[in-house]
């Protein structure tokens, strides 16, 4: 029987680009031997009901899971609550390792993991009965080359809180995705940031739901700063010269945007 972890690598090496392998230049780049090492990310989506499922995950998170997580050395972790989308409660828990190794082990470790096993046991040996979360999907996603590293937001004295925007960015095939991604890493991650727009993560799916789409997330400090900075993006006459370019244009390479406002859990790590 295969191993989990050869039937995870050929499944990323096959999705990864319709056949294309992982070795190849990212989309918008040329290749370079000095160029830095792409991160990977698991994304996952706890779909809850309301009621106790919401503290025993909760609680799983912050206790276990991200303690456990540090042992085997992947992290930062980001825990997310719903504050605009569909489907509430949604829990996003966005994973950070350099290395795509310690995903591909990690269930494995877990369970011989003696602290992790007594600190998540509410949610680890949650009863038929009485389960912990409705359901839970998971991504894989290797970053940009043109943001090859997570940027945890730095703390700002005194705030209160800030929000963050996880938006997916749908293709009709990985041809488009790959043409999307080239526009991010050649100019509009640049304009991005001169806007106002500060990134979190820019991540190509490889294995996932909704396939092909790329993935990425922005923070701000609220609401209204969020629609002030988009504002002076889409009036950027940069952004307009770019998005203007026929083989960029959202017709020839998207099919669904879809977004959603996140609150930080008060332990999370980004």
């Amino acid at each position: 029987m295969m191993k989990r972890r050869d039937f995870l690598a050929s499944s990323i090496a096959v999705s990864a680009a319709g056949g294309a392998p992982l070795t190849s230049a990212p989309a918008g780049m040329s290749p370079a031997d000095d160029q830095p090492a792409r991160e990977y990310y698991e994304l996952r989506r706890y779909q809850l009901r309301r009621g106790p499922q919401t503290k025993v995950l909760d609680d799983y998170l912050r206790e276990a899971f991200i303690p456990a997580m540090k042992r085997l050395g992947i992290g930062p972790v980001g825990v997310f609550n719903t504050a605009i989308g569909n489907d509430s409660p949604l829990v996003y828990v966005l994973m950070a390792c350099p290395s795509l190794d310690p995903l591909v082990t990690a269930n494995a470790r877990l369970a011989s993991d003696a602290e992790y096993q007594r600190a998540g046991a509410p949610l680890i040996n949650a009863p038929a009965a009485a389960p912990a979360y409705h359901r839970v999907e998971n991504s894989l996603m290797m970053a940009f080359a043109g943001i090859p590293k997570l940027e945890v937001p730095p703390a700002i004295s005194g705030q209160r809180s800030r929000i963050f925007e996880l938006r997916i960015y749908e293709s009709h095939s990985k041809k488009a995705n790959r043409k999307k991604i080239e526009m991010f890493n050649t100019g509009e991650i640049a304009i991005f940031r001169r806007t106002g727009l500060r990134p979190v993560f820019f991540g190509e799916t490889l294995i996932g739901s909704r396939f092909p789409n790329l993935t990425y997330m922005l923070v701000f400090d609220d609401l209204a700063a969020r629609e002030r900075n988009w504002a002076t993006f889409i009036a950027d006459p940069e952004w307009k010269k770019l998005s203007g370019m026929p083989e960029y244009s959202d017709a020839e390479i998207l099919t669904n945007i879809s977004n959603v406002i996140l609150n930080p859990a008060p332990y999370s790590e980004i």
